[in-house]
């Protein structure tokens, strides 16, 4: 084990950031127009990287599955983004952003890198308002925020309930002018299948075109990987279906190590679960729990009563409610982290308090929310004597204006409308705090190989707040990786192309092939969703919301058979020249099986419990995180020895100088 160098600058927290840009090299315009960079993945992480690395003049290729840029998972996002503008007046600053995101992430992220997104969060809003993003804006013009779960000020900008793609587009846009120019060059349909090393630093991808079947090779004087999270090695999760681990888990092969695999988001506000063929789950934002109002029944007797279909939800009255975490979170209420709503959501349930028929739902209600809004329209208007069903129609407008989109998709999945009656809601996997481990220039442990956006593990400890997955990923592609990486690329001025003929392409290629080969001729007994299905079980229910050293060993021990078993008998149809979905699907899960063991090793080897991490054995007397500050204050970050149970551990230790360590309070 060795403690790994985070490349953290000397000096005071808020001029860290100033002083690495003076002090790092730069590399001048008439020789970036002679290096490479390849960019994996292109939403908002990768889109904006790939876009001002190309108007800074270096040479790009960007490279994703999807058909076009805009297709990238980030277009999903919908609540907003956080930036500390202090537009409301509420007491607003990087230091409160910063510490919302250190205090958030339970004391498990690094200092620097947080004050750091806090400092450039303002910047990406006027970045985003110059390209035409259309946030929304109060009556008087002015850009309007939300509040988000965790934090007590107004912090989130946003765009109805589209944020993320209004954003996405907004990176895109700046990507097709480059595009234009001839800077970027864009491989879409293509997917990446290795990492090249030439004298130990990333030269290169083995990508496979996704139309043709064909294996291709890329080279660059560095590689950006931008490629998102590994949410769906759960099976269900509120990810894209195609989201997966292959560029980052290829790279981890290689030699880039992965930090705190374990992890994970649930998110407290996802539609729940229907049943057994369900191929993902749909997320309801954040933002509305704003308004709306989580409760369960007081009696398990009316639990019941609606489970059965025998009582509806509207006719019980305000005594007859639970607004579970406005009782146990008087200050926060409704806003608590994700972590904290998920697992007070899981508690009810578990106790038998559920609303759906398979008891695993909560109700979130805008009945208080649609009256409050239609009075003040009322009263607004002139209107001072409104009737109760004027109110309500002014209410559900104000509502419909703030989350119409919202409201229509869940009206669409579930066909119940949530202006009349609560959406029932359950905690489902969104979002992976751990990533390949990057130093403060976003580098992982293989030089010129660069991890950004969700892909790294860097900003948002063991939980992410709520509307920070947009701000980092544009923070580490506008505003951090154009001016770290430039340190590194100033050395390769002199370089000259990187030839794709070397014998280190070679075996990459032949290393590609032969897996694809083995995957191609395995007996064929089953399907690869059997087997993503089969791990996604284990992983739900043995390394979920809670786990436990039983459960976690377990799932070691079920997952490395389940993997033995798919190498043995997936069935891949088709043939690997040319189109050929299973095939996809097939490495990708091939990986998940592999992260899958890394996953429960990390959490079975953390014995406390912190944000998304909640370990059975360890929680207080009231149920919730007891972290272990003595012996788990740092980044477990593993390296790659075969096999994923034998990864060795490389410890970060996390220093903390400017934030009081203490067990986290939402009460």
């Amino acid at each position: 084990m060795s403690v790994l160098e985070s490349k953290i600058p000397e000096g005071p927290l808020k001029d860290k950031w100033t002083k690495h840009k003076n002090d790092i090299n730069l590399v001048n315009p008439a020789n970036k127009r002679n290096i490479d960079v390849i960019v994996i993945g292109t939403g908002l992480a990768g889109g904006s990287a790939a876009a001002t690395l190309a108007e800074l003049g270096y040479n790009v290729k960007t490279f994703c599955y999807q058909d076009s840029p805009r297709r990238a998972h980030s277009i999903a996002a919908q609540g907003g983004i956080n930036a500390s503008k202090n537009y409301q007046g509420d007491g607003d600053s990087d230091y409160r952003l910063f510490y919302d995101t250190v205090k958030g992430g339970d004391y498990r992220s690094r200092e620097a890198n947080v004050y750091r997104l806090a400092e450039v969060s303002g910047n990406i809003i006027d970045q985003c308002v110059a390209q035409g993003v259309p946030f929304a804006r109060e009556y008087g013009g002015l850009l309007d925020n939300r509040s988000f779960g965790g934090v007590l000020v107004s912090r989130t900008f946003y765009a109805k309930g589209q944020t993320g793609q209004q954003l996405l587009l907004g990176a895109y846009s700046a990507m097709n002018r480059q595009i234009n120019r001839g800077k970027i060059q864009s491989f879409n349909r293509h997917e990446m299948m290795d990492l090249v090393l030439v004298d130990g630093k990333a030269r290169g991808i083995i990508a496979r075109n996704m139309v043709t079947g064909e294996i291709e090779r890329h080279s660059a004087h560095a590689v950006v990987l931008a490629s998102g999270g590994y949410g769906n090695v759960f099976f269900l999760s509120t990810n894209a279906m195609g989201s997966n681990v292959m560029a980052a888990w290829r790279a981890h092969r290689r030699g880039a190590y992965f930090a705190n695999p374990c992890y994970t988001q649930i998110h407290p506000t996802c539609i729940p679960v229907s049943g057994e063929h369900q191929s993902k789950l749909t997320l309801m934002s954040e933002s509305l729990r704003n308004d709306g109002r989580i409760w369960v029944p007081k009696k398990k007797e009316d639990a019941i009563a609606i489970r059965e279909g025998k009582k509806k939800p509207t006719e019980l009255s305000e005594e007859e409610r639970d607004y579970y975490l406005e009782r146990r979170y008087p200050a926060f209420g409704n806003l608590v982290p994700r972590d904290v709503a998920s697992r007070a959501a899981k508690e009810r349930c578990d106790a038998g308090f559920g609303v759906n028929k398979t008891g695993e739902a909560v109700f979130l209600d805008f009945a208080s929310a649609i009256k409050r809004y239609g009075k003040e329209a009322a009263f607004s208007s002139g209107n001072k004597n409104a009737s109760e069903a004027e109110i309500i129609k002014l209410g559900k407008e104000v509502v419909e204006a703030k989350y119409g989109n919202l409201f229509q998709m869940y009206q669409k999945i579930v066909d119940q409308n949530p202006y009349e009656t609560p959406m029932m809601i359950y905690p489902a996997v969104h979002y992976t705090m751990g990533g390949l481990w990057v130093d403060y220039n976003l580098q992982t442990t293989i030089p010129g190989c660069y991890a950004a956006g969700e892909a790294n593990f860097s900003d948002h400890g063991a939980n992410r707040l709520g509307a920070s997955a947009l701000m980092q990923g544009l923070a580490d592609g506008y505003f951090v990786l154009p001016y770290t990486i430039g340190d590194y690329l100033s050395k390769d001025i002199r370089t000259g192309k990187i030839p794709t003929d070397s014998p280190e392409f070679d075996a990459a290629e032949k290393d590609v092939k032969d897996k694809i080969s083995k995957l191609m001729n395995a007996s064929g007994k089953h399907s690869v969703d059997y087997y993503h299905k089969k791990l996604g079980k284990i992983m739900w229910n043995k390394c979920g919301m809670a786990r436990n050293a039983q459960g976690l060993q377990e799932a070691l021990d079920e997952i490395k058979e389940l993997r033995e078993d798919f190498w043995a008998n997936v069935k891949v149809p088709g043939a690997a020249e040319g189109k050929n979905a299973e095939l996809e699907k097939a490495g990708r899960v091939a990986d998940f099986l592999e992260l899958g063991e890394l996953f429960a090793k990390d959490a079975l080897h953390r014995n406390e419990s912190c944000g998304g991490h909640f370990r059975e054995e360890y929680q207080t007397e009231e149920g919730e995180a007891l972290r272990d500050d003595e012996n788990f204050k740092y980044v477990a970050a593993w390296e790659y020895k075969g096999n994923p149970r034998d990864a060795q551990l490389h410890k970060e230790e996390l220093d903390f100088k400017n934030i009081e360590l203490k067990t986290r309070s939402y009460k």
